[in-house]
């Protein structure tokens, strides 16, 4: 015979673990930094508890047709929710910033990508995990490492040296340009790009 405190014990065990989930974030297309921080917006709303953000940074495009540089960024979050769950929140963040599908690499308002949950890995097409082209992206890697020196990206090593073999051309940080944290709204907070002072 089981008391309530067994059964409380068996639920806690069933219950998914927490995961750390790193996802990168774009934006060329209209209020750049708006775009950023509408989708770190979303993604909070969405069961996401996000637990720092990257400095902004600007970025040349990478394939695709002739287009505007990038502000990108990467959030560090926790969450228990399935990958697919946390495809589907980063799908409806796009959309929330009006994100429309139609040349591959093409400019875009809002783009989010999952780099990696947890150590999961996976060959779905749909859902490749770790993100297929993290280890040669340097606007993935800088910010990463900013945020977390030891980043490691599951199957292909350290993010430094990804970095280091991906090399920083094309990217530079926007100290002039700023994203927070839902619940920690900075001096920036909500500002328009075209408001901030750019150098």
């Amino acid at each position: 015979m089981t008391g309530p405190d067994d059964q409380t014990a068996s639920a806690a065990s069933a219950a998914p673990a927490d995961r750390q989930v790193v996802l990168s974030l774009g934006s060329n297309l209209g209020d750049r930094l708006g775009n950023l921080q509408l989708g770190v917006n979303q993604l909070a709303a969405a069961g996401l508890t996000c637990q720092a953000i990257s400095s902004v940074y600007e970025t040349a495009p990478v394939g695709g047709p002739e287009q505007e540089d990038y502000l990108n960024a990467v959030l560090l979050a926790v969450t228990a929710l399935p990958a697919r769950a946390v495809l589907a929140s980063c799908a409806a963040a796009e959309a929330a910033a009006g994100r429309v599908r139609t040349v591959r690499f093409g400019p875009r308002t809002l783009d989010v990508d999952i780099i990696t949950v947890g150590g999961e890995t996976s060959a779905d097409p749909e859902l490749t995990l770790p993100h297929p082209r993290a280890h040669e992206r340097a606007f993935v890697l800088a910010p990463w490492l900013e945020l977390d020196p030891d980043a490691v990206l599951p199957g292909s090593g350290p993010a430094a040296q990804l970095l280091a073999a991906a090399g920083p051309a094309g990217v530079r940080r926007r100290p002039d340009l700023r994203l927070t944290l839902p619940g920690k709204a900075g001096p920036q907070a909500g500002r328009a790009e075209a408001d901030l002072p750019c150098r």
